[in-house]
């Protein structure tokens, strides 16, 4: 059997289609995206008679009902949603949602004298040439007559003849010849997950997490709109609180439901350690309530697919639409998210740049909530969630096949009462001895300084309160948040100076300390046991010369804090391959100790 069928619609139908809500737009969570000048290239291509691609289209597959009869679904737009909405925008007159939620009029102008479109402007709307907006001559009711006559009496050089062959030129847009692809209904849906991806991935990207979004948009009955804007708004929120009175304003509707009270408190809180996408969003909720990892079962469930008789059913949608519900309003809660936040600083995470993989980030929130619904003590929760995190990072475990090991993960979670003995099952099988001793001393050797592994020995130094180095008041972690930068224990230009002119080498992470800028400075392009016996000197006789450090005793345990041979002291550049290996293996210590104590 055919996978689709070609067939050819106009633009006034296809425009007909979405007003009668025969077919839906879906909609994703992106804004209308184009430019005003793509939407005036539209309307020029189908002036001239232009193709201007296909639109594509697929039909929910049909899902028996409980007395035996067929639900037919409705139409969705898989394929053109951004050249439609310009359509509607140009010829229609409509409002479009912009990136900021405002709504706004995207006016195309025409010059019959050129036979010119043009995006509206101050000047194009006194010049007396221009038509300011197109839609106004596809409105019902336009007397053509009187257009005409008037246009002709301001504009001579063109006849009331020419000017009418135009006009009708330019209404017989609507009438303009569109290729519809039309996908069986009868497709697998994975292989219709598959086609969304790939026809829209020359334009802006879109993933499983896209057509998911689609799904669940164009179900009225089982209020997926709501659901969609749920996601949709806590995701921008949390990025640009600015747009909540955008949103007040030109979504009165939803501002009444109690979904928009249960997160509108976002507008109110400020943090950049975890600000989910609405891909997140869907993965996270998804995850937690169906105990799956693959998105693109979403899909199916949200079709209503029966696993194992390969159905659809209804009674299956509803149940799917009834979960995911109640897991993205478990994880928009304001107790849930910044009870997670809390976890996470808890563990010494106090900014994004700390965690580079968002799939760990995922998953623990996707642990936290599994773990508070099954009605685990909240100490408990915390541990495992701390724990199971960093676990997660020193190998990892989800930077490649992430949904494989998310179904992997969730399900043995879920089995067992104790989650903790899953997380020892784990560190038993992948951070053993040899791990500590071998792999992570090696994965630390590296010069990219946003490595999870070095990221991971600045948490411990946080979750540890420690002073940066060579510092005595001022910690790591207000030098992250007010932005400060790592430095070099051998300076830059020392070791470029002595032969070292692979950035590899004098930038390699075990090379790296948080240093106040002042220290940084006064150490300049020193050798370590150069500016260390200036320290000493004012240790001995109290005249400061590099940092604020005034004893011996708070000297060793700055050294210690910042995983610091005492070698230091007597090493210049002939010592710094040894410093390098000794350090990493200090630095090791340190990740193993903030591990097991978490």
């Amino acid at each position: 059997m055919s996978k689709y069928q070609v067939n050819n619609t106009t633009v006034n139908a296809l425009l007909s289609w979405i007003e009668e809500d025969i077919v839906a737009i879906p909609e994703i969570q992106r804004p209308f995206v184009w430019k005003a000048a793509k939407v005036r290239d539209l309307l020029d291509s189908l002036y001239n008679g232009y193709p201007v691609g296909y639109i594509i289209t697929w039909q929910n597959p049909d899902a028996k009902l409980k007395d035996g009869t067929v639900s037919h679904g409705k139409r969705i737009l898989i394929d053109g949603q951004q050249r439609v909405t310009a359509l509607m925008a140009a010829i229609a007159g409509k409002e479009v949602v912009m990136n900021d939620y405002s709504k706004k009029r995207i006016k195309i102008a025409f010059n019959p004298i050129e036979g010119k479109f043009e995006v509206y402007n101050s000047a194009i709307g006194k010049d007396q040439k221009w038509i300011s907006d197109i839609s106004d001559i596809f409105r019902q009711g336009f007397s053509m007559f009187k257009f005409v006559m008037d246009y002709c009496e301001k504009n001579s050089e063109i006849t009331q003849d020419q000017l009418n062959n135009i006009l009708q030129r330019v209404l017989n847009i609507r009438h303009s010849s569109l290729g519809i692809v039309e996908l069986a209904h009868t497709l697998d849906i994975e292989e219709v997950t598959k086609i969304f991806i790939r026809i829209n991935s020359t334009g802006v990207n879109l993933s499983q997490a896209d057509f998911a979004m689609s799904k669940v948009s164009v179900n009225d009955v089982y209020d997926g709109p709501l659901i969609r804007k749920t996601v949709d708004y806590f995701c921008h929120l949390i990025k640009s609180p600015s747009i909540y009175e955008n949103l007040k304003e030109n979504d009165k509707e939803f501002t009444e439901t109690e979904e928009f009270k249960k997160i509108q408190w976002v507008k109110d809180y400020n943090t950049n350690i975890y600000e989910p996408s609405y891909s997140d969003l869907l993965r996270v909720s998804f995850t937690f309530k169906f105990l799956r990892g693959r998105l693109s079962n979403l899909v199916s469930l949200l079709s209503g697919r029966d696993f194992e008789t390969r159905e659809y059913k209804e009674d299956i949608i509803k149940d799917s639409f009834e979960q995911l519900h109640d897991g993205v309003l478990k994880f928009v809660n304001e107790t849930n998210f910044k009870r997670f936040i809390m976890i996470l600083k808890s563990a010494g995470i106090i900014h994004a740049k700390l965690i580079r993989s968002q799939n760990a980030l995922n998953f623990a929130y996707t642990l936290y909530l599994l773990l508070r619904e099954k009605g685990v003590h909240d100490a408990m929760i915390n541990r495992v969630v701390r724990k199971w995190l960093v676990t997660s990072i020193l190998t990892e475990r989800y930077s490649s096949s992430p949904e494989t090991m998310f179904d992997f993960d969730i399900k043995r979670f879920d089995r067992h009462s104790n989650p903790l003995e899953y997380v020892k099952q784990v560190e038993d099988g992948e951070l053993s001895e040899a791990y500590w001793n071998n792999i992570l001393p090696n994965n630390l050797n590296t010069s990219v300084s946003s490595s999870p592994y070095f990221n991971l020995y600045i948490m411990s130094q946080i979750y540890d309160k420690d002073y940066a180095f060579l510092s005595r008041s001022i910690t790591v972690q207000q030098l992250i948040e007010e932005r400060g930068d790592v430095h070099h224990v051998f300076p830059k230009k020392y070791l470029q100076a002595n032969g070292y002119n692979n950035m590899r080498r004098y930038n390699q992470i075990a090379n790296y300390a948080y240093t106040e800028q002042s220290v940084n400075l006064a150490i300049r392009d020193q050798a370590p046991n150069v500016y260390l016996k200036k320290i000493k000197e004012q240790i001995e006789n109290g005249k400061l010369q590099i940092g604020e450090i005034v004893s011996i005793d708070e000297l060793i345990d700055n050294f210690e804090m910042n995983c610091i041979p005492p070698s230091l002291f007597d090493l210049d550049a002939n010592h710094y391959e040894d410093f390098l290996v000794e350090r990493r293996q200090l630095m090791v210590n340190k990740i193993r100790r903030y591990y097991e104590s978490l």
